[in-house]
């Protein structure tokens, strides 16, 4: 079946010399894996090895087999251009994290337009803005909502943050359950959005210790969650 979609590239994997293997969450079908056979030899067909780039927000003409196996990409186009996504030093390091975030969590094949949506506008809007140091908090904290495990806040004055229930409560019962520092900047970003993201004023240490929490909260909800490789890189970024 020949579809038109719109896609997100979470990966690119080289697979023999001249060929990509890449993973798209796309518009109408979730997950899709694509086999691109001889992109990275030849220049001269309609697909590019350079429009494959993590978050690279794409129109695609693919053919779609539905049967588990690699799918096959007739035509792609750009649909958003990238100013800075891939350019700016601290933006590319969160493009790698967040790319290998996403493809850890996402694996369904089946349509979700609102988590589509979501990644679209976001992407387009951390591409556009330069304070982004606390956007990949948010952007985890906000994931989660499309995934179905985000945190109840209706206890949010609460000292605790039960990482296993992901509720705030206010005694300690259990070894997974934090307070301190970090649950309290934790509360912050229950009350912004991504405009008043540079409101949130925190050092370097207190968001390594912030991400770590948010990490640690997603692989009790992720099903075989994998710690992200991107994370020394993205660490020494922001430190």
């Amino acid at each position: 079946m020949v579809v038109a979609t719109k896609a997100i590239v979470f990966s690119a994997i080289k697979y023999s010399e001249a060929h990509l293997i890449v993973s798209c969450f796309t518009e109408t079908a979730g997950i899709k894996s694509y086999l691109l056979r001889n992109i990275m030899k030849t220049r001269k067909g309609k697909l590019k090895a350079s429009f494959f780039q993590p978050l690279t927000q794409l129109e695609l003409i693919a053919e779609h087999k539905n049967k588990g196996t690699l799918e096959y990409i007739k035509e792609a186009k750009i649909s958003f251009p990238y100013k800075t996504l891939h350019t700016d030093i601290v933006k590319s390091g969160l493009v790698m994290f967040l790319a290998e975030m996403l493809k850890n969590c996402i694996r369904e094949e089946e349509t979700n337009n609102e988590l589509f949506v979501f990644l679209e506008n976001a992407f387009q809007w951390l591409d556009g803005h330069d304070e982004v140091a606390n956007f990949h908090i948010f952007f985890l904290l906000q994931l989660s909502m499309y995934l179905g495990f985000y945190p109840d806040a209706t206890a949010i004055e609460k000292n605790y943050f039960n990482i296993v229930e992901g509720n705030f409560q206010e005694t300690n019962t259990s070894n997974y359950c934090v307070d301190g520092e970090r649950v309290e900047n934790f509360k912050y970003f229950f009350k912004i959005d991504f405009e008043t993201l540079s409101t949130v004023k925190i050092s370097k240490h207190e968001r390594k210790e912030l991400l770590e929490l948010m990490l640690a909260y997603y692989s009790f909800h992720v099903q075989g969650y994998q710690k992200p490789k991107s994370l020394a890189v993205l660490n020494q970024l922001f430190s």
